[in-house]
């Protein structure tokens, strides 16, 4: 079922007004997901706020995102820690309960060396055998890992299969897909200020690991393709271009404020954050809410 390719969605981690898991808002969005063709979705990765989750509640959402997904769509969970050992623990979990994949990064807040970074990815993917892959994100981690590093985890690692980048450097994708040689399948964020999803399908990048498909899946899905013939080429730049607006006020604010608000826009659950973060509230909203009014995303997607 594993494909790859096209659009992998980050999806948001909804919560009750009470501040609890909402299993019945996860299974709602989901289901969106696979409505509108999303390829394969991501849990418990940053626009999940994973890191104001618990141990427990994160494997709660793993065993029971895994039974509402199985033979429907692939999913991949998050296993980062500031910890190498709470990692390995988390993605051990994950294969345990049947998870698809697991994503890993270096541990957040530490700032370790490319030295350091490699030892604590080698030792995460050492200890399972379902597929994996790497979220490279300096701009919220602190470390950048380099080409060359990514190239030596590949070279030992057959189980390694996904690079997700979220860097404004167009040439870390030359060289991961020069030196990978295809089989880390690179998919881009698509973070406005970066803008490579373009480049990224244009060197032969598989799709997009996105945010925007929490809120126009089928869209994301339409450009996220990967880049197979001139008409798919031509149909990506203008679907992007046409969406790039939406997706600035997508990232107005850290991952995910304005996902969140999107969807309580459109009156589906997930709206409600956890602190210290706070609502996106004011002529921010207002200004979101118009823009997907005039774009026509309410009247397609809005259920209430």
């Amino acid at each position: 079922m594993i494909k790859l390719e096209g659009s992998f969605v980050a999806m948001p981690t909804p919560f009750t007004a009470d501040d609890k898991i909402d299993f019945n808002g996860f299974e709602t969005l989901i289901n969106r997901q696979i409505k509108y063709g999303t390829s394969q979705i991501f849990i418990l990765g940053s626009a999940g706020e994973t890191t104001l989750l618990s141990v427990e509640e994160k494997k709660a959402i793993v065993k029971e995102v895994v039974a509402m997904t199985r033979g429907k769509i692939p999913v991949f969970f998050g296993a980062a820690s500031t910890t190498t050992d709470g990692a390995i623990e988390m993605a051990k979990y994950c294969e345990e309960q049947g998870a698809d994949g697991v994503i890993f990064t270096v541990p957040p807040y530490v700032l370790v060396s490319q030295h350091a970074a490699l030892n604590h990815l080698d030792a995460c993917m050492s200890s399972i055998g379902i597929p994996c892959g790497i979220y490279n994100n300096p701009s919220r981690l602190g470390v950048h890992l380099t080409p060359e590093t990514i190239k030596t985890l590949s070279d030992k690692h057959p189980h390694f299969v996904l690079d997700k980048e979220a860097m404004g450097d167009c040439s870390q994708l030359v060289q991961v897909q020069a030196q990978c040689q295809g089989k880390v399948k690179i998919m881009c964020c698509d973070f406005p200020k970066y803008s490579i999803v373009i480049p990224t399908l244009a060197l032969g990048g598989t799709g997009t690991a996105n945010i925007g498909g929490n809120i126009i899946p089928e869209e994301s899905a339409h450009y996220s393709r990967p880049w197979t013939s001139m008409q798919i080429m031509e149909e990506c730049r203008k679907e992007y271009t046409h969406w790039f607006p939406l997706l600035k006020m997508l990232y107005t604010f850290s991952n995910p404020v304005c996902i969140k608000a999107a969807l309580d826009i459109l009156g589906l659950p997930g709206g409600h954050l956890r602190r210290p973060y706070e609502p996106f509230t004011g002529k921010g909203r207002d200004e979101l809410e118009r823009l997907m009014g005039e774009m026509g995303v309410i009247d397609k997607y809005g259920v209430r």
